[in-house]
C-alpha cells in the first residue's frame, strides 16, 4: 500500500506493509524449501484471509489484530518449512546444459535459505536465551552487547532475505516463484525423459535377449525334411547313366 503525504495512517500503514513483506519472504523461503505453491496459498487462504474476515465480521478492522493474524500465519510457514526436508535432486545424467545451469542456481538458493534458517532457527535464539540468561546489576555491559549481536543478526536476517530473490534474477526470472515454477517444469521433463530412456533400455536388453535364443535354437526338423525331398526330387529327375560293365554278346 502507497503512503500519502501527511497521511495521519502512515505509521499503520508502514506496520501493515511490513508484515506483508514478512508473509512474501517467507512463501519465498517455503517454495526454495519445496513446500508447493498450492500449499502456500492454501496457508494464505486460511490462516490469513479467513480468520481476517471472521475478525471484521466480529470485531470490525483492527490494524494491530490483522498484523498479528499475518505474523501467526507466517509462523504456521516457517513450522512447514522447519519440518520439510529440502535436499537437492541429483542432476540426471544427460547432456542438458540449461537445465544444469538452472540446477545450480537452485543449490545455490537452497544453500542461502539454509543459511538464514540457521541464523533464525539456531543463532538468533541462543543469543535471545544468552540475554535472558545475564542478569544483575554488573551485568550491564554483556546485555548491552548481547542486545546489539541480536540486532545485527536480525538485521542479518533481513538482508539476506531481501537478497534471496536475487539468485533466479541472475537467470532473467523475476522472482523466486516464477523461477520455481520453471524448474518444477524442466525437473518433471527429465524425469520423464530418464523414464523412457530407461525403458527404451530395457526392450534392447529384451530384444538382444530373444535374438541370441532364436540363433541358439537347433535347425527345425521342417528345414530338414525340405531339403531332403528336395534332393530326393533332383536325384529322380536325372537321367540314367549308361552301364560302363555291359558286354556285347
Amino acid at each position: 500500500m502507497k503512503i500519502g503525504k501527511n497521511n495521519p495512517k502512515e505509521d499503520e500503514i508502514k506496520a501493515d506493509n511490513a508484515a506483508r513483506q514478512e508473509w512474501n519472504r517467507t512463501a519465498d523461503m517455503a517454495l526454495l524449501s519445496g513446500i508447493s505453491e498450492a500449499k502456500i496459498l492454501e496457508v494464505k487462504r486460511t490462516e490469513i484471509h479467513e480468520k481476517a474476515s471472521q475478525s471484521v465480521k466480529s470485531k470490525g478492522w483492527l490494524p494491530d489484530l490483522f498484523r498479528s493474524i499475518v505474523n501467526k500465519a507466517k509462523d504456521f510457514l516457517q513450522n512447514l518449512i522447519r519440518e520439510h526436508d529440502m535436499p537437492p535432486k541429483p542432476v540426471p545424467e544427460i547432456d542438458m546444459a540449461e537445465f544444469r545451469y538452472m540446477q545450480k542456481l537452485m543449490i545455490k538458493a537452497q544453500d542461502k535459505a539454509k543459511e538464514i534458517r540457521h541464523l533464525q532457527d539456531t543463532v538468533l535464539p541462543k543469543l535471545k536465551r544468552q540475554l535472558a540468561d545475564t542478569k544483575g546489576i554488573f551485568k550491564g555491559k554483556e546485555r548491552k552487547a548481547l542486545t546489539e549481536q541480536i540486532q545485527r543478526t536480525e538485521k542479518e536476517i533481513a538482508e539476506n532475505l531481501d537478497k534471496l530473490p536475487d539468485v533466479p534474477k541472475e537467470d532473467g526470472y523475476p522472482d523466486v516463484q516464477a523461477f520455481m515454477a520453471t524448474y518444477r517444469k524442466a525437473e518433471a521433463v527429465v524425469e520423464q525423459y530418464n523414464r523412457d530412456l530407461a525403458a527404451w533400455e530395457r526392450q534392447v536388453r529384451e530384444k538382444q535377449k530373444t535374438a541370441q535364443k532364436e540363433q541358439a535354437k537347433p535347425p527345425r526338423r521342417e528345414s530338414v525334411l525340405k531339403r531332403l525331398r528336395q534332393l530326393q526330387a533332383e536325384g529322380r529327375r536325372q537321367k540314367p547313366k549308361p552301364k560302363t560293365h555291359d558286354r556285347e554278346r
